[in-house]
């Protein structure tokens, strides 16, 4: 029996998250997180008919201000994760953000691009601070 409860566990899961999917319409958030800082985020929107707002296949972004809780929950995906750089991917949802992926090796054209800000320098500085 408790492989029938997983199961259910699993699908309520799963279509809970598809749900979330249709409500984002196609709209994600990335947040570019470097040493514990938030140094960059954006808004992305897929092209019409798709749900992927990944900027190479189409997508769009701006340029955005995290929520408190926004910035909280990148902030803490990545510390649990152990990770010193990392985009966080997260949907806006009426009970707060819900993280689809964090990213231990992000891309930086699309937000260099819409920030204007210089993510490879901090990363570089960061490597230059903390190498032994």
């Amino acid at each position: 029996m408790p492989n029938q409860s997983w199961k259910l566990l699993c699908y309520k899961r799963k279509s809970n998250h598809a749900k979330i999917y249709q409500r984002s319409k196609g709209a994600d958030i990335r947040a570019f997180v470097v040493d514990g800082e938030i140094v960059g985020a954006m808004k992305r929107q897929a092209k019409p008919g798709d749900f992927r707002s990944n900027l190479h296949r189409g997508g769009t972004s701006e340029l955005i201000t995290l929520t408190s809780q926004e910035e909280e929950t990148a902030l803490k995906s990545v510390e649990i994760l152990g990770l010193k750089i990392a985009g966080v991917d997260m949907l806006k949802t009426n009970s707060g953000p819900v993280v689809l992926e964090v990213n231990a090796s992000p891309g930086l054209e699309g937000i260099e691009g819409t920030t204007g800000v210089d993510i490879a320098g901090k990363i570089i500085n960061f490597i230059e601070k903390n190498r032994k």
